[in-house]
């Protein structure tokens, strides 16, 4: 048996798919559908405004977004925190700037690695084993 302790209250448990204890699995549960209902009701509220009125936090209620079991294309206020700066963002895991800014460095990297002039190979001087099996 695949045995582990839960990440969120360190119960030991079986593990499964979701990779917690069948509480939290479903306080987890709980935790969404008072965030469906809550968005239904009140179409026009923001994230912190949902985590206030909820009690659930943030994290969580991005993380129900991401996961696309809350659907923000309803709700026009409704966005969450770019993974990098915090930046509210609708789609994605970053905004626009710090993705731009990622590229930018990647480029930068890839150009560095790159060797300044390619390494003209010539025979001559060269050993190679055959040549001493001639001999």
């Amino acid at each position: 048996m695949n045995l582990d302790n839960c990440p969120r209250c360190g119960r030991l448990y079986v593990k499964n798919i979701m990779d917690l204890c069948q509480p939290c699995i479903k306080d987890l549960e709980h935790q969404y559908e008072t965030c469906v209902s809550y968005l239904r009701e009140n179409r026009g509220t923001n994230i912190q405004e949902l985590s206030d009125a909820t009690e659930i936090p943030i994290k969580e209620i991005t993380r129900f977004i991401r996961e696309g079991r809350i659907s923000i294309a309803n709700a026009p206020n409704m966005m969450y925190p770019c993974e990098v700066c915090g930046t509210l963002i609708r789609e994605g895991h970053m905004c626009d700037s710090c993705r731009n800014r990622l590229r930018k460095d990647l480029t930068n990297a890839v150009k560095e690695d790159a060797p300044a002039e390619p390494s003209k190979k010539s025979g001559e001087g060269a050993y190679r084993a055959v040549d001493k099996m001639r001999e």
